[in-house]
């Protein structure tokens, strides 16, 4: 007589569902993090503009003019232009020495949309945490 031997069960979890699900989870997060971090971060104000505080440091002011030439209000130069490079190097120098220091875009009212773009990207590169934006009251 054949005398069958009980098997015991098995009681571990079959996990190959589950890495295949990561790895689907993980492949769609590579795909949509690029998308997701593209653009220029900028604090946007929750109300209206107010100005800023007398007792605070006074901001770094990255101007540019229509021509799209850069400017910084920072050393002995501060009417001459600037090239892309040496701003950002100024800026990060500066924010070295005083990282509490606000950032201020000041960009021509004549000037395309792109070259304020292209100079808050230069600022974030940089290493500035925020940019604000310097507006002049409406005329009434």
């Amino acid at each position: 007589m054949y005398v069958r031997k009980r098997r015991r069960p098995v009681s571990e979890i079959n996990v190959v569902p589950y890495i295949d699900v990561m790895l689907v989870l993980l492949i769609i997060f590579m795909v949509t993090a690029p998308l997701v971090t593209q653009g220029v971060k900028v604090d946007l104000p929750k109300a209206e503009a107010e100005a800023l505080d007398s007792e605070a440091k006074p901001p770094l002011i990255a101007s540019v003019d229509a021509q799209g030439q850069y400017f910084l209000n920072v050393g002995d130069s501060q009417e001459q232009a600037l090239q892309a490079a040496d701003l950002a190097t100024l800026v990060a120098a500066h924010l070295q020495v005083e990282p509490d220091t606000p950032v201020v875009v000041k960009g021509d009212g004549a000037v395309a949309y792109s070259e304020v773009v292209q100079l808050m990207v230069l600022l974030q590169r940089a290493g500035v945490p925020s940019v604000g934006l310097m507006t002049a009251p409406p005329e009434n």
